[in-house]
């Protein structure tokens, strides 16, 4: 069951494009900026420290060429920045600057935008700036984050209640060490060799100049020490299995081991930029084996209530239940904190991914707590019913016979107590693995407080905040997807560009393409955008929405005389 509900969840979060810390704050010079003279160097500026890639530029000419350039480097200005340096010599016409960076938190990010030199060409080149990341290795790749997070949970949290709640048959425990151990160690791995396809949005393939760049970037030394850190966390796995009590220098080791494997989590992802990177980084260790601590000591205390041949003794339930209060606690405090970094305003929350992920994972708390507090009174009966009997008698069962009001005996696993724990601490779980899942999705996407700054920066500085949208679309045997793009993807006028696209990537031609648009919310349209084939894509720039909403974009592609296909999908205007 918590398998299909993780998968579920895996499909959905990764359903769409994913969004990352860093957002474009300027360019230079300025997106469809008409200069007298060639500029030397092309800047863009971040609200992030970014990372650049080999391919971190492309600029086609008038002609539709592409320009030969440097390897990009950031500017003095700072590691927010991307710099190339562009020919002594440049045509007049219109060039196309299609970029890609990865942010500081791991993820990439990439973009389009225009200037011109001398005038405006008559015909703009189009690129293909492509989706965030290819599909099929982003899937992937998020699905190898979703399980190194689950399986730290379990190691660490597994860990940390066979050393803390000494259970009496702690063997069926020995699966989820093992379990939580390699699936970290294989889920590593993946991320590593994903790494290199994930960042430049390639396909996932193997390619050693690739992979060789990925053990010098940040985000691969991250993994590197994660996969280091895990060979003393086996040495400390097979000790814990041994019954002998471990000794302080064993505890202690085992508590740097769990700090550090938090520690890189902490340094790959949001905490590692921004403000207060210090502070964040301490609450983001703190967040992340308070949740492991949580999670995972649950799933230990679920395992053993229903495949330990022995008694679960109350104490054990008792010194788990203290050790979730703490958890919560500190999940409480660090997640407050970690809200304020991120969102930066009320507004975000409604108005942001990020905010509506955030009250989504908020709402998924209070029923954890719910199902906690149900827990803890289980576990208060089940320390009553011991509490009332003086003397244990051994019996087959396993346990001392029952005052009358209990059926069975109270250390047994048959009794009303122990058959209502292990209901709600299942309950707890399933709901712990949702708000797991949110949390892994909410590191993917883009900060409230980041996409405030951007906006705000967009609208002071000029930077055209475009509305880029691709539709595939089937018919016959002709396959291809229709990239459409919305400038400024707000109400009043707009231009609009639509590239259609072949399987491989490269332009196809259509013999007619249509656009309409209409707002359900408002009974409004359709309205036909009325593009027409400006050479190498389909156009207008007299596109007028007159509300912000979402709009219903509708693309007809027709591919020969009688073939002919229509695909919509929700587009935001904003106002």
């Amino acid at each position: 069951m918590l398998l299909g509900t993780v998968l579920v969840l895996l499909l959905l979060g990764s359903a769409g494009p994913a969004s990352a810390h860093a957002a474009l704050r300027d360019t230079d010079p300025k997106d469809g900026a008409v200069l007298k003279s060639a500029p030397r160097h092309l800047t863009l500026t971040f609200t992030e420290s970014v990372g650049l890639l080999e391919d971190s530029f492309r600029v086609l000419d008038p002609d539709n060429h592409r320009l030969r350039l440097d390897r990009a480097e950031h500017a003095p200005e700072g590691s927010d920045t991307a710099r190339v340096t562009l020919p002594a010599k440049l045509a007049e016409g219109t060039y196309v600057v299609a970029w890609r960076v990865v942010s500081a938190d791991s993820h990439p990010v990439s973009g389009a935008f225009t200037f011109s030199v001398g005038k405006p060409s008559v015909t703009t080149a189009t690129v293909d700036t492509g989706p965030v990341e290819n599909p099929v290795t982003a899937g992937l790749y998020n699905i190898a984050r979703y399980l190194a997070y689950l399986a730290a949970a379990l190691l660490i949290g597994t860990a940390v209640f066979m050393a803390a709640c000494r259970p009496p048959d702690p063997a069926p425990l020995r699966r989820l060490l093992r379990a939580g151990w390699w699936t970290l160690a294989a889920a590593t791995v993946a991320l590593l060799l994903l790494r290199g396809p994930y960042e430049s949005g390639a396909a996932p393939a193997f390619d050693p100049s690739a992979f060789t760049d990925t053990l010098t970037t940040r985000p691969g030394l991250v993994l590197l020490a994660r996969l280091a850190l895990l060979v003393p966390a086996a040495l400390f796995v097979v000790r814990l299995l041994r019954p002998r009590p471990l000794s302080f220098a064993w505890l202690a080791s085992g508590a740097a081991l769990c700090v550090g494997l938090a520690l890189t989590w902490a340094a790959g992802e949001h905490a590692s930029a921004g403000l207060q990177v210090p502070v964040a980084m301490t609450s983001s260790v703190l967040h992340v084996l308070a949740m492991a601590v949580w999670l995972g000591g649950l799933t230990a205390l679920l395992t053993t209530l229903y495949k330990s041949s022995a008694a679960v003794l109350p104490a054990v339930v008792r010194t788990i239940s203290r050790l979730a209060f703490w958890s919560v606690t500190v999940l409480v405090a660090t997640g407050v904190y970690q809200s304020w970094r991120g969102l930066g305003s009320w507004t975000a929350l409604t108005d942001t991914t990020y905010g509506r992920l955030l009250v989504a994972k908020l709402i998924a708390v209070l029923l954890l707590l719910v199902m906690a507090d149900m827990s803890r009174r289980w576990t208060a009966r089940l320390a009553q019913v011991e509490a009332a009997v003086p003397e244990r008698v051994p019996e087959p069962a396993g346990g001392p016979p029952l005052p009358p009001s209990e059926p069975a005996t109270a250390g047994s696993t048959s009794s009303p107590a122990h058959a209502g724990l292990r209901r709600s601490v299942l309950a707890e779980v399933a709901v712990g693995v949702v708000v797991m899942v949110l949390t892994t999705v909410l590191t993917g996407t883009l900060p409230g407080r980041a996409a405030t700054e951007a906006a705000e920066a967009a609208s002071t500085t000029g930077l055209a905040t475009a509305s880029v949208t691709t539709i595939p679309f089937a018919v016959g045997t002709a396959r291809g997807k229709v990239q459409i793009t919305l400038d400024p993807g707000r109400t009043g006028d707009n231009s609009v560009e639509a590239v259609v696209l072949a399987p491989d990537g490269g332009l196809a031609t259509v013999p007619e393409l249509r656009l309409s648009f209409t707002l359900p919310a408002q009974d409004i349209g359709p309205i036909d955008a009325e593009v027409t084939d400006k050479g190498g894509y389909w156009g207008t720039s007299s596109l007028n929405l007159p509300l912000a909403g979402d709009w219903m974009m509708k693309v007809t592609v027709r591919v020969s005389e009688i073939d002919q296909v229509s695909e919509s999908k929700t587009v935001k205007i904003e106002g």
